[in-house]
């Protein structure tokens, strides 16, 4: 063990660990202990941060470069996964991230001392505020790193909402002789095609893809160089010019300092909107998902239009029952995402002055939402869309068996006499298309209104 000091004392630290005290303090007093650490992409989005920090202070301060291009090192270990042992706080903390960003300080002074031939903990050679966080606060660090790790996850769940759209469209295309009975408030309607349905699905799913767009483009405004309340009290020009410059190049973004930073310091809606588009994305999955949960129902008692690919055995009780897994886990990631929008809304509204105490909340929410719906996507499209089949004999018996043919003789015959025609039927369809025909013919043919 080492022992590390700080103003309020010391505490014993393993002798090789990359963390060091401010980080073992956050996991103590944070110990949530059913709840997970800091989400890793976080952590490597802060890593580039850090990075871009230190390459710029290398170039202004030749003298220490050697430390700075350690930490710069150190930085591409951390985004490359090579310390996500290292990183104890909890996700949900106080302290509007200081801790997580300690984590991260500490982590790349020690990797940086190490590469340099010191030992962990030797904080004289490379230190965790006055090196790694030079010129930084928190409060631009967090946000920007947010932002970034945001930006990284969406275009993979763009990628994946593209894939999920051009799998429906191809269902759309081999299903559209497949004719059946449309419903609506989950009655009878008229007859529609089961490659309409996808159809109408994709195009949901292509809504989403543009919002998923249009959510980088308000991202991409950060606030790095603006320190603590956004006005730059401990930044040089030159720093806060080249560290975002050298951002973008390390991060593959078109980020742009804001015109504003005290705005993007202290205000978190940008965040709230984009989680609102992602449940927005969520709803949608959702209602597909309920939808082939409805159609694959049975296989007797149920629609059974369509036949989900099995899966797994679906009960210890009743043998030969098979579930329809994919879409329930589809719905329940939908519901997680739109629980975790209520999360962001939350303590989006909850920020004070100058700050947000609650930024940890929202990004552990986003992100986590971002995730869910990269995967969920992903498993709703290799799982489901491309693999159901559909069963053309029951759409069809189905479609027969209803009144859904009633609804092409009310204007020849007016609502109110088709209504009528139908109830005295009593549910026969043979008998209602009979009597009708005949009304029509007795009527003059369908020009007769």
């Amino acid at each position: 063990m080492r022992i590390e000091t700080d103003a309020l004392g010391q505490l014993k630290i393993p002798k090789k660990a990359l963390y060091g005290i401010q980080s073992l303090r956050a996991r103590n007093n944070f110990a949530l202990e059913s709840y997970k650490p800091v989400n890793l992409n976080l952590v490597r989005a802060m890593a580039k941060v850090k990075k871009a920090a230190a390459a710029t202070h290398a170039e202004l301060d030749p003298g220490r470069a050697a430390v700075f291009n350690a930490i710069s090192a150190a930085a591409d270990a951390v985004i490359a996964g090579e310390a996500d042992g290292m990183f104890i706080v909890p996700a949900l903390q106080g302290g509007a991230g200081t801790s997580t960003n300690m984590n991260v300080n500490e982590v790349l002074a020690n990797l940086a001392a190490v590469a340099l031939g010191f030992v962990p903990g030797d904080y004289a050679r490379v230190h965790p505020i006055d090196d790694v966080n030079r010129g930084q606060s928190t409060n631009d660090v967090y946000p920007t790193a947010l932002r970034i790790a945001a930006v990284d996850l969406l275009r993979g769940l763009s990628d994946e909402a593209a894939s999920l759209q051009e799998a429906l469209q191809r269902r759309e295309n081999e299903f559209q002789d497949v004719v059946k009975l449309g419903r609506t408030e989950l009655m009878d309607a008229v007859p529609v095609t089961l490659g309409g349905e996808f159809g109408a699905w994709a195009q949901a799913i292509a809504r989403d893809r543009w919002r998923l767009y249009k959510m980088e483009e308000r991202l991409r405004q950060v606030n790095i160089g603006g320190a603590a309340v956004g006005l730059s009290p401990l930044s040089e020009r030159r720093y806060r010019f080249g560290v975002i410059e050298k951002l973008r190049e390390i991060c593959g973004i078109g980020l742009a300092a804001s015109e504003y930073p005290m705005d993007v310091t202290q205000n978190n809606d940008v965040f709230c909107e984009v989680s609102g588009l992602l449940k927005s994305m969520a709803v949608n999955l959702a209602k597909i998902a309920g939808d082939l949960r409805l159609m694959n129902s049975g296989p007797s008692g149920g629609l059974g239009e369509i036949r989900l690919a099995p899966l797994q055995m679906g009960s210890t009780f009743m043998p030969g029952k098979v579930n329809p897994v994919v879409p329930e886990l589809v719905l329940s990631a939908s519901m997680k995402v739109m629980a975790n929008d209520l999360a962001v809304t939350i303590a989006a509204s909850r920020g004070e002055f100058e700050l947000n105490a609650f930024l940890p909340v929202i990004a552990e929410a986003l992100l986590e939402s971002l995730e869910i719906l990269n995967d969920a996507a992903r498993i709703f499209r290799v799982k489901c869309i491309e693999t159901l089949v559909p069963d053309p004999g029951r759409c069809r018996a189905l479609l027969d068996g209803s009144m859904a043919f009633a609804a092409s003789y009310w204007q020849s015959l007016g609502y109110e006499r088709v209504a009528g025609i139908v109830r005295d039927a009593e549910g026969d369809p043979a008998k209602a298309r009979e009597a009708l025909e005949a009304a029509l013919e007795a009527a003059g043919g369908r020009n007769a209104r």
